[in-house]
C-alpha cells in the first residue's frame, strides 16, 4: 500500500510540475556587494527579484549574477545582520555596485511556523522564538542546539554530549515525546522512539537558515504530539546561500574530571552549495564530531520500590543499588533464598527415596539445635552416600533457619560502574545533500537526503549506550508560493545500541548465575554468623566468598564477556543489543488560497497520511512473531481575517486526526492580534493539542531493571497478553505495605490493594491551554515580550508500577495508563532586548508550576518552578573584533522518571565566545566555550555530570 502510495505522489509531482514550466526573455545582472565601512566583499548576499523566487546570492569575492525573466524589477539585497537594500534595474548590467550596512533590527523577523505563513515576529498570534543564521555565528555555545536553553522558556535535559531533549512549560523527559521536532518540514522523530535523538540527524551548523520554537500545543497546524512545544529548523537552499564554507572547532572537556581527566574534542563542518541559471541547485553539508562523552558517576544507593534514595553503600547496605551501577539491581530476600534451598532439598531426597525420607522431619529428629561438627558428620555418615552431597550442602541453611541466624534482609549482587559498561568515545557524523529545480519562479521541486550515525547515551527505563545508531531521512517534496506537496521517509536502525543495565546484569550471570550466586553468599554468611562475626562483618564476608572469581572491568575475561553479550540480542538470545529497524512513510499537503481571496482572508487547508512499520524482533516492541503497523491520518483548514483598519487579526484553525488504535480527535485553535500602536501588540490565543500514545506506549514488550521489571505496552491486547484483567495485579504502594509488615514479622495480606486497568487500555493525551502575551518594542531600542499560560491536560498519560502475584513471587510491571483526573500546569514568561550603542542585552525569566496533582499521581513536571537567562555582547567592539557572553541559571526542582526520582540541584553555568574577522580571507576566528566556570551540573536524576567545553574555531566563508 506504502509503495502505491509512493509511486503515485511521485508521478503526481513529475506531471505537476511540468505543467507549471514557463519560457521568458532573460535580462543579465551582475556586480559585486561589500561592506558599507570596512568595503570588504560580503559573500553569501542574497540577491532576489521583489515578489518572485527568483534570486542568487554572492560569492567569496563578493560578485553575483542573476538572470532577470522581466524588466524593470526591483532587486532586494538582504544579509543576515545587515540593512536590506532595494535596486530598480532595467536592462542588463555587468558593474552594480551594492553597499549593505551592518545594523540590528529588533523585531522585524519574519516567522512562518506560528500560522504557517510568513509574517512579522511582532504579529505573531502565539509566542515564538527564533535563532537567525547571524544569531548562530555569534553563539558562545558549542552548538546552535546547545544554545536552545538560553531561549525564553526552553529548558534541556542533557543525557549525554550530544544526546539533549528540548522542552516547554513543564513535563520534561529524557527522551521527549511531548514535543515536535521537524529539520526541512520533516518529523524528526525516531520512529521507534517517538522522539528526536537531539541534533544527530539535523542540521550542521554551516546549513542553519533559522530555528523556530512554538511553546505549548500546537497540534492543530502540526498534528499529533507537540503539547509541549514545537521546534522547526529549515536549512539553508543553494540559491541565496552559495559557494564553500568550512569550520573547524578543537577544545576540551572534562577539566578537573577525577573518572576522565581532561579529553579533547574535535568537530569538522563542510558545506558546498551550487546553482546554474537561477533554475538547478545542488548542496551538500557535512559534520563530523569526536570526542569522550559525559560519564555517569551517581553511585548513591537508590530504593528502587520505595523509589527513592537512601542511604548506605556498597560496604554498608548489603541491599545496596547505585543510581549509576548495574547489575546490582538484582535482588533476593535471604530468608527466602534460604527456604528455597530447604524446599528444593526436602523435594530432591523425597523424590530420590521415592517418598520414603522427609531429611529435615529426619533432622529435626536426630540433630540437636546447636550440633556440633562432630554431630553433623556422624550424621551425614549415617546417610546413603548418593545423598551426602546435597545434605552437606543443605546443613549451613538449615541450622541457619533452626537457629534463626539469618535475617530478613534483601541482598543484591555487586554491580558495574556504568563507565565500565558504556562506550563514551562519542561520535556524531551527519551528511545532508539536497537537489533543487525551479520549474518557474514559483515553483520548485527538491529531493534532499539527512542522514547521521553517531554514539551517545540515552536514559530511558535504564542507561542505553547507542553505538552506532542511524537515522536516515529521505524526502521528494514540491512547492510554491502557495502550496507544496510532501513525502518523505525516515528510517532508524539501532546499529550496535544496547542496554547498559541488562549488560551489567548478564555479565554477573555469565561468570556466576544467580542460582549459585545467592546460596553462596547466605551459607558464608551463616558461617560467619555461627563464628560470632557481627552482622555487618558477617555481610562483608558472605559477599568476598560469593565474588570468588568475578569478572573485573579492563581483564581480558570480562572484555570478552562484554563483547558476547552485547552482540547478542535482547530476548531468547539473553543479550543485551537492540535490533530496531523500524520505518516511518508520510505524505501531506498544502494550499493557501489567500491569494485567491485577494488576501481579503487568509485561508489554507492541508492534508497528511503516516504509516509506522514497528521492526524490533522482539527486543523492544511485541513484534517477535508478528508485523506491527500503526496507521495515521489527519486534515486541517484555517481561515483569518484583519478588522478595524487592520488593528484586530482573528484566526481559525481545526484539525481532525485519527489514528488505527483509537478514536479520531478534533483540536481547535483561536488567536486573536491586536495592534495597540505601531510595533506594540497585544495577543491572546486558545490552543488545543492531543498525543496519541506512542509506539512503544502501545506495543513496548521488554524486561529492564537486569529483568526485575517489565515495560508492556497499554493496549488491550498487551494486557490481555500478561493477563493483567483476569489475574489483577496490585498497586506498588500495597505491595511495599506488606513487604514492611513482612519485614515487622506478620506478613499481613490485608494491606494489599487490586489495581483494576480501563478496559479500553491507554488512550490519546490533550491539553487545553489558553495564553495572553504582549509584544512590543518601545522606541527602536528596547523589545519586550511577555505571556502568561494556563493550561489542563485529560486524559494524561502516566504510567503504573504493579506487582502481579505478590504472596508467591512477585512479577513487577510498569504500563502506560491515563490518568482520570484532570493535570493543571500554569505559568508565564518575560523577556527583553535592548540595544545600548553596539551593544546587545538582553534577558529572560520564566516561571512554570503544576498545580491540583491528582491522587497516586508520579509527579513527572520535572521543571524547576523559576530560571533566567542573561545575555551581553558586540559583534565588533573593536574593528573586527566581537564577543558574546551568556549566564542561564535555574533553581533546585525534583525529577522523576522510570529510570528514578530525586532532586536536581540549582545550578548556573556561564557561555561566551571572543571572535575574530580576518577579511583578507572571509573567516572567523573564534575562542570560547560553555560553562566557562567549569561547575559541574546535572540537568535530571540519574543523567551525567556536564562540566566546561572550552574551544578554538576558525570558520571560512561563515
Amino acid at each position: 500500500m506504502t509503495r502505491k502510495i509512493t509511486r503515485a505522489f511521485c508521478m503526481l509531482l513529475m506531471v505537476f510540475g511540468t505543467a507549471m514550466l514557463a519560457k521568458a526573455q532573460d535580462i543579465v545582472i551582475s556586480g559585486t556587494v561589500t561592506d558599507k565601512s570596512t568595503r570588504a566583499p560580503l559573500a553569501g548576499v542574497s540577491i532576489t527579484v521583489k515578489g518572485t523566487a527568483n534570486g542568487a546570492a554572492s560569492v567569496q569575492n563578493g560578485s553575483f549574477s542573476l538572470n532577470v525573466r522581466q524588466a524593470p524589477a526591483t532587486l532586494v539585497f538582504s544579509y543576515v545582520g545587515y540593512g536590506t537594500v532595494e535596486r530598480q534595474v532595467s536592462s542588463s548590467s555587468t558593474n552594480l555596485s551594492v553597499e549593505l550596512e551592518e545594523t540590528t533590527f529588533l523585531g522585524q523577523e519574519v516567522v512562518i511556523s506560528a500560522s504557517r505563513t510568513p509574517e512579522r515576529i511582532l504579529e505573531s498570534p502565539v509566542s515564538i522564538e527564533r535563532i537567525s543564521a547571524s544569531a548562530v555565528r555569534d553563539l558562545p555555545a558549542a552548538t546552535f542546539y546547545d544554545a536552545l536553553a538560553n531561549l525564553k522558556g526552553v529548558e534541556m535535559s542533557a543525557q549525554s554530549l550530544t544526546f539533549k531533549s528540548v522542552n516547554t512549560r513543564g513535563f520534561n523527559s529524557n527522551g521527549n515525546t511531548r514535543f515536535n521536532q521537524f529539520v526541512d518540514g520533516m518529523d524528526n522523530q525516531a520512529p521507534g522512539l517517538n522522539f528526536s535523538v537531539g541534533n544527530i540527524v539535523g542540521l550542521s551548523e554551516l546549513d542553519v537558515d533559522n530555528v523556530e520554537l512554538l511553546p505549548g500545543a500546537a497540534s492543530a497546524l502540526y498534528g499529533a504530539g507537540g503539547i509541549n512545544g514545537t521546534l522547526l529548523m529549515t536549512s539553508k537552499n543553494p540559491f541565496d546561500y552559495q559557494g564553500a564554507s568550512f569550520a573547524f572547532k578543537t577544545g576540551v572537556n572534562h577539566v578537573n574530571d577525577d573518572n576522565a581527566g581532561t579529553q579533547q574534542f574535535n568537530q569538522l563542518d563542510v558545506r558546498l552549495a551550487k546553482a546554474w541559471n537561477n533554475k538547478f541547485g545542488i548542496k551538500t553539508a557535512f559534520s563530523f564530531l569526536q570526542a569522550k562523552d559525559w560519564g555517569a558517576t551517581d553511585t548513591r544507593n537508590f530504593d528502587r520500590t520505595a523509589r527513592q534514595l537512601k542511604g548506605g553503600d556498597r560496604n554498608t547496605d548489603p541491599n545496596y543499588d547505585g543510581v549509576n551501577v548495574y547489575g546490582d539491581e538484582i535482588s533476593q530476600n535471604m530468608l527466602n533464598v534460604a527456604r528455597s534451598v530447604e524446599n528444593q532439598t526436602v523435594a530432591g531426597v523425597l523424590q530420590a527415596t521415592g517418598g520414603t525420607l522427609n531429611i529435615k522431619q529426619l533432622m529435626d529428629a536426630r540433630l540437636p539445635q546447636n550440633a556440633t561438627p562432630g554431630q553433623q558428620a556422624q550424621f551425614l555418615g549415617s546417610l546413603p552416600e548418593a545423598l551426602r552431597p546435597a545434605i552437606q550442602n543443605y546443613l549451613p541453611f538449615y541450622f541457619g533457619l533452626r537457629n534463626d541466624l539469618i535475617p530478613n534482609q534483601a541482598v543484591s549482587r555487586t554491580g558495574y560502574a556504568e563507565q565500565d559498561l558504556v562506550d563514551y568515545d562519542t561520535k556524531s557524523l551527519k551528511a545532508n545533500t539536497s537537489l533543487h529545480y525551479r520549474f518557474t519562479d514559483k515553483v520548485e521541486a527538491v529531493a534532499q537526503v539527512n542522514w547521521g550515525t553517531g554514539t551517545s547515551v540515552y536514559t530511558g527505563t535504564d542507561r542505553y549506550s547507542l553505538r552506532n545508531f542511524s537515522i536516515g531521512q529521505f524526502k521528494l517534496e514540491l512547492k510554491g508560493s502557495d502550496f507544496f506537496l510532501r513525502a518523505y521517509t525516515t528510517q532508524e536502525r539501532s546499529g550496535d545500541a544496547y542496554n547498559a543495565t541488562i549488560l551489567g546484569t548478564f555479565i554477573n550471570e555469565a561468570w556466576k548465575p544467580s542460582t549459585t550466586w545467592f546460596p553462596q553468599y547466605i551459607g558464608n554468611y551463616i558461617g560467619a554468623i555461627a563464628a560470632g562475626q557481627p552482622d555487618a562483618t558477617a555481610q562483608q564476608f558472605a559477599r568476598s566468598q560469593a565474588d570468588v572469581g568475578r569478572l573485573i572491568p579492563g581483564t581480558p575475561g570480562f572484555e570478552s564477556a562484554k563483547i558476547a553479550i552485547t552482540e547478542r540480542s535482547i530476548g531468547p538470545q539473553n543479550g543485551a543489543k537492540f535490533n530496531d529497524k523500524t520505518n516511518l512513510y508520510h505524505y501531506e499537503g498544502m494550499y493557501n488560497f489567500s491569494n485567491i481571496f485577494n488576501n481579503v482572508v487568509e485561508f489554507q487547508v492541508g492534508a497528511s497520511y503516516r504509516n509506522y512499520f514497528l521492526h524490533s524482533d522482539g527486543t523492544i516492541f511485541d513484534d517477535a512473531t508478528r508485523d506491527i503497523t500503526i496507521e495515521e491520518y489527519g486534515a486541517f483548514g484555517q481561515i483569518g481575517k484583519k478588522l478595524l483598519n487592520d488593528k484586530l487579526k482573528l484566526t481559525f484553525a481545526g484539525r481532525y486526526d485519527k489514528s488505527q488504535n483509537f478514536e479520531g480527535r478534533f483540536t481547535p485553535r483561536i488567536t486573536g492580534v491586536l495592534t495597540v500602536a505601531p510595533n506594540n501588540n497585544i495577543r491572546a490565543s486558545y490552543q488545543t493539542g492531543y498525543r496519541n500514545p506512542t509506539t512503544q506506549d502501545q506495543y513496548i514488550d521488554l524486561a529492564v531493571g537486569g529483568g526485575a521489571t517489565r515495560l508492556i505496552g497499554g493496549l488491550p491486547e498487551l494486557l490481555s497478553k500478561y493477563n493483567l484483567i483476569g489475574n489483577p495485579a496490585v498497586t506498588s504502594e500495597s505491595y511495599r505495605a506488606l513487604l514492611a509488615s513482612a519485614a515487622a514479622g506478620t506478613p499481613n495480606p490485608g494491606v494489599l490493594e487490586t489495581y483494576t486497568f480501563d478496559a479500553r487500555g491507554v488512550r490519546p493525551e490533550s491539553v487545553q491551554s489558553y495564553e495572553l502575551g504582549y509584544k512590543g518594542l518601545l522606541g527602536s531600542k528596547l523589545l519586550i515580550d511577555t505571556y502568561g499560560y494556563y493550561s489542563i491536560y485529560s486524559d494524561f498519560i502516566s504510567a503504573v508500577e504493579i506487582y502481579q502475584n505478590p504472596l508467591a513471587t512477585a512479577v513487577k510491571f510498569n504500563v502506560p495508563v491515563n490518568l482520570t483526573e484532570d493535570v493543571k500546569t500554569y505559568g508565564g514568561a518575560f523577556g527583553l532586548d535592548y540595544i545600548l550603542g553596539k551593544y546587545n542585552l538582553s534577558g529572560n525569566v520564566s516561571y512554570n508550576k503544576i498545580s491540583d496533582i491528582p491522587a497516586n499521581f508520579i509527579n513527572t513536571f520535572n521543571t524547576p518552578e523559576l530560571r533566567y537567562n542573561f545575555g551581553f555582547g558586540n559583534r565588533e567592539i573593536i574593528k573586527n573584533v566581537g564577543f558574546n557572553l551568556q549566564y542561564r541559571w535555574q533553581e533546585k526542582f525534583t525529577w522523576n522518571s522510570t529510570f528514578g526520582s530525586g532532586d536536581v540541584p540549582a545550578f548556573g553555568t556561564l557561555d561566551g565566545q571572543v571572535s575574530f574577522k580576518i577579511p583578507s580571507i572571509n573567516s572567523t576566528l573564534k575562542f570560547g566555550g560553555s560553562n566557562l566556570l567549569n561547575k559541574y551540573y546535572s540537568t535530571s536524576f540519574g543523567n551525567p555530570l556536564v562540566g566546561a567545553v572550552y574551544y578554538t574555531s576558525i570558520t571560512f566563508n561563515p
